[in-house]
């Protein structure tokens, strides 16, 4: 399918339909993270259970993850994304009439095997659309996707307030957003996401495949640089500001708010400085002003200051997982979908592996010592942001 052999309000369709992919992957299980503590309750659980129960959703990921790409060859990544999120709303559901521990666990297996599943897709399909637009337009489904997780959020706090009993509330979510899910799968690009002359002209394209190896390393651990930025904000900023800076509870959890509030700014913004700057020159001058805003941060430890710390280091890295998936779905020798499901796979290792490490860093020194990894971070974009592609010639079609 090229430009201008699809219908401009069928393209346009299809943009919001991505978007709202992506807007409904992120209220799904944001909308259960505030009713946490009633499921732990529930099924009389230990902070220790629940903490297990809950290690099944990286798990989960990392188990079905790689087998987006053969989906998405099979089904087409509009569907797998839509009909996903109705399984996904779906699955959630099933959280609140876990009859045990075991049957708790065994729902955010397939939870986060779901996620991964329709992550990729949703991210497939949102390039697919892109590269029919001509320019850069992927930051702001994440963007999107940051604003779901905001929005799911407060449902999920609405309905505890309200005691809106726990299965009536995913049982409405999983109805409603499902049914919009439904809508956007007929809004979906038709077809295969690659040519019948790709698929056929595999077997001359291993020497490249086996080429890609290399630049998916270096995409990958860029990926991981950004894990390890967000996973900072969100595990241990609060912990940061309370025991080292002796900020008060409400002041302590602004860490993370003002990393997600930046990077939330800086994807939906994102697309128009990309396109002016091209992906290599925006990430790498997000490295670096990731590491410059932490390194102060940390070098002169205030309140004030680490809050801007986190803000910079949030809208640093805004735009680099978007600039990392579209540079691993470009690689030469790979089918659409197949770099992007590696490179989804890396970056959920690298969400797990972070927390541990910069406890176990911290347990060794200190918080502050081990928060030195966001600007270590910072830095490693700075060096292998080279990896990513320049600026796009000035010449291509618009949208």
């Amino acid at each position: 399918m090229t430009v201008t052999g699809t219908d401009t309000a069928a393209l346009r369709r299809a943009r919001a339909a991505v978007a709202a992919c992506f807007l409904l992957n992120a209220v799904f299980y944001a909308g259960l993270v505030p009713r946490l503590p009633e499921v732990k309750a529930q099924l009389g659980l230990s902070s220790t259970a629940l903490g297990t129960a809950l290690a099944a959703v990286p798990l989960g990921a990392l188990l079905a993850g790689l087998s987006s790409a053969a989906l998405i060859r099979r089904f087409g990544s509009g569907r797998v994304a839509s009909y996903g999120l109705v399984l996904l709303g779906v699955v959630v559901w099933t959280v609140s009439v876990a009859p045990n521990w075991l049957g708790l666990a065994a729902a955010l297996l397939v939870l986060g095997a779901l996620d991964a599943v329709v992550d990729v897709a949703q991210n497939a399909h949102g390039l697919r659309v892109q590269r029919l637009y001509g320019r850069s337009i992927i930051n702001a489904f994440h963007g999107v996707w940051s604003v779901g997780a905001v929005v799911g959020g407060l449902l999920g706090s609405a309905a505890a307030g309200l005691r809106v009993p726990l299965g009536s509330h995913l049982a409405a979510s999983a109805v409603v957003f499902g049914a919009v899910a439904l809508i956007a799968s007929r809004a979906v690009l038709p077809g295969r996401d690659e040519p019948d002359a790709v698929t056929t002209a595999a077997p001359r394209e291993r020497p490249r495949r086996r080429a890609a190896v290399p630049a998916l390393a270096v995409l990958g651990v860029l990926a991981a640089c950004g894990a390890f930025v967000e996973d900072a904000g969100a595990s241990w900023s609060a912990l940061y500001l309370r025991t080292e800076l002796a900020a008060g509870a409400a002041t302590a959890g602004l860490g993370f708010v003002a990393l997600s509030v930046a990077m939330t700014v800086g994807r939906l913004t994102g697309d128009r400085v990309v396109d002016r700057f091209g992906r290599r020159r925006v990430a790498r001058a997000g490295g670096a002003l990731t590491a410059a805003g932490m390194g102060l941060a940390l070098a002169l430890p205030s309140v004030p200051a680490t809050l801007a710390g986190f803000a910079l280091a949030g809208l640093g890295v805004a735009t680099l997982v978007p600039a990392v998936y579209q540079a691993a779905d470009e690689l030469p020798g790979l089918p659409h979908g197949v770099g992007l499901a590696v490179i989804n796979w890396l970056l959920r290792i690298g969400f797990l592996v972070s927390p541990p490490l910069v406890g176990a860093l911290a347990d060794v020194t200190s918080l502050r010592v081990a928060l030195l990894s966001v600007v270590l971070a910072g830095v490693g974009t700075l060096v292998l942001g080279r990896a990513l592609p320049g600026r796009p010639p000035a010449d291509r079609p618009g949208g």
